[in-house]
C-alpha cells in the first residue's frame, strides 16, 4: 500500500506520514471485496446483472446502493449568473433564478434508481465560464439557490437489490474551470494558447491568480456542502483548466507549475488537498482523471500511474475517468464507437493496482449488458452513463426487474444534447424529448370527457412518438402506414455506418405500441382522404405524419438507369458501381458516402469490431505514445466516389456540430472528391454526370449517380383535407407532424419532439390551425451565444 508524506514545494508526489480519513474501510454492508467476486448465495445476486446492482462501499462517505454513477452532462439547466436586472432589462422581462427544473431533472433519475449523481459543470470562477455569464457558485445566494436540487434527490429512497434495504439516493457538484475551452474574452490557461474550438486566445495565469483559484474551488466546494451536495467531482479531464496544466501539449511554463510531471501536477493536487481540509471526511470527492486524452502531446501512461496514487492520497474518494480532449481527432462517444470501447483504459489502471479507491469506466456505456460484462471483466468498480439516462430515466429501474427491452436506448447521435449545448441550448434526447423539459412536457391523464380517438396516418418517428405520448395521457390512438413495418426513415438510417443503433429506438417504438391496449396498429394500410370520410364517426382528429419524399433536382437526362435514388441504395434495391457520384452534400449526401464506403455483401459496418476501431482511428490501446495516439490504419477504398453539391463552401455544413467532423474524416479517410459550387448540366447517353464549375465545363466518369438532392413535404392528405374541409372531418381536427410539416434532412429530432408537444396538449376544444406546433422558447444563454458568435464571426 502507498503512503505519503507531507507534499513539499519541490515535489508535490511527496508521500507523508498520516493516511487520508476517506480510503475505503470495510463495511458490513459491503457484501463483496470488488466488482468482480460476486456472492455465492444467490439470494443476493441479480439473475442477469449481479455485478451491476451489487452495493459499493466508498469508506467513510457510506454506501451506494448499485454501480452506476450519472456522470456529468451539460444540460443547461444549471442556471447562469447573470444579474437578474441585467437579464430582464435584454432579454426576459419574466426570468427567474429559479433551479426548479434542474431539480426535476435529477429528481426524475433517482427515482429511476440511480443513486449517485454529478451534475453539469458549474464554475468556481468567472474566467471559467464556458461561456458568457454561465452558471457559477461563488456566493451564499448562489448556494441558496441549489437546495431545491439536492431536497429533491434526497426525497428519494433508492433499493439496495436482494434486500428490504434502499438508499437515499446522492448528488455530487462538478467543479469546472473551462481554461482556455472558454467562449468568452477573458479565459486563462497553464500557458498563452488558443484553443481550435474556441475564438478566444487564453492568457497564462501567474502563481497568484493560481493559488486564488485553488481557494475559488475549496470556496464552490465549502458552498455546494452548505447547499446540501454529497460531494463535488473536480474536472480534471477532457482538456478543460486541469488538462491543460497537466499535459506538455499545453503547459509550457518554466516554474514550478511546469516542466517536469510533479510540477504540472501541483495545481490539480493542491486543489483536491485544499477541498479535502475543509470539507467534512464523509464528503465526497471525485476527480475525473484522463486516461486517454487522445491528442498529440498528451500526458503519459507512466504520468497516469504517477497521478493516480497521488489523487487518492490527497483525499480523492472515487476515480472517475475521461476518455479524450474536445478537440480530439478521434470520436469517443458517437455512435460510430463501438460499446465499451474504452473501457480497456480503466481495466489497465485498475490492474496496476496503485489505487485502492473504486474507479469507473465510462464511454458508450449504453445497455445493461455492457455495464455488467465491464463490471464482471473487473474492468472498474463503477460504469458512468450520462446520455443513456437522458434517454430513459427508468434504465436502471428497468434492468432491476429484467425489461431491458423496454429501455429507451441512447443512440449516440448527440443532436438534441451535445449539439444543444455548444450553441446554448437547453439539452434534451432526440429519443426523450421530455428529458431536462419535467416540468414542461408533463404526462397527466386525461379525465373521460376530454380522451379522443385519434387517427395517426403514418409511423414514422413523428407519428410513433404521438400515439406513444397521446396513449399515455388516456387517448385511444388508430396508427397507420402503409409500409410492413414502423419507422418509416429511421428504417433507412439505421442501414448507415455509425447509425446502426437507430434499431434500438424502432424495437422502442415496437415495444411501446405493441403493448399499449389504447394504440391499434395497422400497418400495410393506407389511408386517403375517401378513408378519413369513412371513419370519420369514428375518429374525432387526424395527426399526418406522412414524412417526406426526394426532391427531383431536375437534371436533364436523370431518368438514366444508372441513376439511382438514396432510397434504392440504401435499401439495396439495386446494384451500385465501383465509380460513383453523389449529388447532394447535406446529411443524406455524408450518410449515403459512407455507406458505400464500408458496403461489402459479407460484412456490415456493424461486424467492425473494439480491436478494429482502435486500428481504424489510431487508438494506441497498449499506452505506448503520449495521449494514446498511433498512426491510423489506412486502407483502400471500395469505391471511387464524388460528393457534389450547388453552395459553395465547407460540404456537410449543416451537419451536427459534434458529429460533422467524424463524417468529413470518414469521407476524407476514403479518399472521396469533394466538389462544390456545382452547376449540374446533364447526365448522357453513357450515364456520366456533365458540370459546370467557376464557368468551366467537367465530366465525370462514373458507373452510378445517386440523387440525394434533398427532401420535400409529403403532405398530399393534409392539402386535401384543407381543401375540401368537409364538415365531418372539418380541417381544423387534421394536425400535420414531422417531416409533413417541413421537410428536413432525415430530422428525426423534430419529428419526435414535435410528436411529444403535440400530445401534451391535444384535447378535445383544441384546433390545429396557428401555432399547434410548440418549441421550446430560447434560452437566455441561447441568446447570450447568439449575441456572441455574431460579434466573434
Amino acid at each position: 500500500m502507498i503512503h505519503s508524506r507531507k507534499l513539499s514545494k519541490a515535489n508535490p508526489f511527496c508521500l507523508r506520514t498520516t493516511r487520508i480519513t476517506n480510503r475505503i474501510q470495510p463495511s458490513s454492508f459491503r457484501r463483496h471485496k470488488s466488482s468482480a467476486a460476486v456472492s455465492d448465495h444467490d439470494d443476493f445476486r441479480h439473475s442477469l446483472y449481479p455485478h451491476l446492482f451489487e452495493p459499493l462501499d466508498i469508506g467513510l462517505a457510506g454506501t451506494l446502493p448499485n454501480r452506476v454513477l450519472m456522470g456529468s452532462m451539460h444540460t443547461g439547466l444549471e442556471g447562469h449568473s447573470m444579474p437578474m436586472w441585467m437579464e430582464r432589462m435584454i432579454f426576459d422581462k419574466n426570468a427567474s433564478h429559479s433551479l426548479d427544473r434542474m431539480a426535476a431533472y435529477f429528481q426524475a433519475r433517482a427515482e429511476g434508481g440511480i443513486g449517485l449523481m454529478v451534475t453539469g459543470g458549474i464554475s468556481p470562477n468567472r474566467k471559467g465560464w464556458v461561456g458568457p455569464f454561465s452558471s457559477q457558485l461563488t456566493n451564499e445566494s448562489e448556494m441558496e439557490q441549489h437546495k431545491v436540487v439536492t431536497d429533491a434527490v434526497h426525497s428519494v429512497q433508492v433499493p439496495v437489490f436482494g434486500s428490504d434495504d434502499s438508499i437515499t439516493s446522492r448528488i455530487c457538484l462538478q467543479l469546472l474551470h473551462t481554461g482556455r475551452y472558454a467562449y468568452h474574452p477573458f479565459s486563462v490557461s497553464a500557458s498563452s494558447t488558443k484553443s481550435p474550438i474556441t475564438p478566444f486566445p487564453a492568457k497564462e495565469m501567474s502563481r497568484s491568480q493560481i493559488q486564488q483559484t485553488v481557494k475559488d474551488f475549496t470556496n464552490a466546494a465549502t458552498l455546494a456542502a452548505r447547499a446540501g451536495y454529497d460531494g463535488v467531482e473536480v474536472m480534471g479531464s477532457e482538456g478543460y483548466l486541469l488538462s491543460q496544466f497537466l499535459s506538455p501539449r499545453t503547459n509550457h511554463r518554466q516554474d514550478e507549475y511546469g516542466g517536469s510531471f510533479a510540477n504540472r501536477a501541483r495545481f490539480p493536487l493542491e486543489i483536491v488537498r485544499s477541498i479535502r481540509a475543509a470539507v467534512n471526511p464523509d464528503f465526497i470527492i471525485i476527480f475525473r482523471i484522463s486516461l486517454l486524452d487522445l491528442v498529440e502531446g498528451g500526458m503519459s501512461w507512466e504520468e497516469t500511474l504517477e497521478l493516480a496514487p497521488a489523487l487518492e492520497e490527497a483525499g480523492v474518494t472515487i476515480l472517475n475517468t475521461g476518455i479524450g480532449w474536445h478537440e480530439a481527432r478521434v470520436p469517443t462517444i458517437s455512435t460510430a464507437v463501438p460499446r465499451g470501447a474504452f473501457g480497456f483504459a480503466t481495466k489497465k489502471l485498475k490492474e496496476s493496482n496503485v489505487v485502492s479507491i473504486p474507479l469507473v469506466s465510462t464511454n458508450r456505456i449504453n445497455d445493461p449488458l455492457t455495464a455488467e460484462s465491464l463490471l464482471g471483466d473487473n474492468a472498474s468498480d463503477m460504469v458512468s452513463m450520462a446520455r443513456p439516462l437522458l434517454a430513459d430515466p427508468d434504465f436502471m429501474s428497468k434492468a432491476m426487474k429484467e425489461e431491458a427491452n423496454l429501455i429507451n436506448t441512447c443512440i449516440g447521435c448527440n443532436q438534441a444534447c451535445l449539439d444543444h449545448v455548444f450553441v446554448g441550448k437547453t439539452a434534451s434526447c432526440l429519443v426523450n424529448p421530455k428529458a431536462c423539459h419535467e416540468t414542461e412536457l408533463v404526462t397527466k391523464l386525461l379525465p373521460e370527457s376530454d380522451r379522443l380517438t385519434i387517427g395517426v396516418v403514418g409511423a414514422g418517428p413523428a407519428g410513433c412518438s404521438f400515439s406513444i405520448a397521446a396513449a399515455e395521457t388516456g387517448h385511444n390512438v388508430v396508427l397507420f402506414d402503409q409500409d410492413d413495418k414502423l419507422g418509416g426513415q429511421f428504417n433507412l438510417a439505421k442501414r448507415v455506418p455509425g447509425k446502426e443503433e437507430f434499431h434500438e429506438t424502432l424495437r422502442y417504438f415496437h415495444e411501446q405500441i405493441t403493448r399499449s391496449d389504447r394504440i391499434e396498429l395497422k400497418l400495410g394500410t393506407s389511408v386517403d382522404y375517401d378513408v378519413m370520410l369513412q371513419k370519420s364517426n369514428d375518429i374525432d382528429k387526424w395527426v399526418v405524419a406522412t414524412g417526406v419524399k426526394p426532391r427531383d433536382p431536375k437534371i436533364p437526362g436523370q431518368d438514366h438507369p444508372n441513376v439511382l435514388s438514396y432510397i434504392d441504395v440504401l435499401k439495396g434495391n439495386k446494384p451500385v458501381g465501383k465509380r460513383v457520384a453523389i449529388i447532394g452534400a447535406g446529411g443524406i449526401g455524408f450518410d449515403v458516402g459512407e455507406f458505400l464506403l464500408h458496403h461489402e455483401k459479407d460484412k456490415t459496418h456493424k461486424d467492425v469490431s473494439i480491436p478494429e476501431f482502435w486500428e481504424e482511428w489510431g487508438i494506441d490501446e497498449k499506452q505506448e505514445h503520449r495521449g494514446g495516439l498511433k498512426e491510423r490504419r489506412q486502407s483502400e477504398p471500395k469505391r471511387e466516389i464524388h460528393l457534389l453539391q450547388r453552395k459553395k463552401g465547407k460540404l456537410g455544413a449543416g451537419l451536427g456540430r459534434t458529429t460533422g467532423w467524424i463524417h468529413r474524416a470518414t469521407l476524407n479517410a476514403g479518399n472521396v472528391n469533394m466538389i462544390n459550387g456545382v452547376n449540374y448540366d446533364e447526365i448522357d447517353a453513357d450515364g456520366n454526370l456533365h458540370y459546370t464549375r467557376d464557368g468551366k465545363k467537367e465530366v465525370l466518369e462514373v458507373d452510378t449517380i445517386v440523387l440525394c438532392a434533398g427532401q420535400v413535404e409529403h403532405r398530399e392528405l393534409q392539402e386535401m383535407a384543407v381543401e375540401k374541409d368537409q364538415p365531418s372531418v372539418p380541417s381544423k381536427y387534421v394536425y400535420t407532424l414531422g417531416g409533413a410539416y417541413a421537410a428536413g434532412e432525415l430530422d428525426a429530432k423534430r419529428a419526435i419532439d414535435m410528436g411529444a408537444r403535440l400530445a401534451a396538449r391535444i384535447h378535445q376544444n383544441d384546433v390545429a390551425q396557428g401555432n399547434h406546433v410548440f418549441k421550446a422558447p430560447p434560452t437566455t444563454e441561447e441568446k447570450m451565444f447568439k449575441l456572441l458568435r455574431k460579434f466573434t464571426k
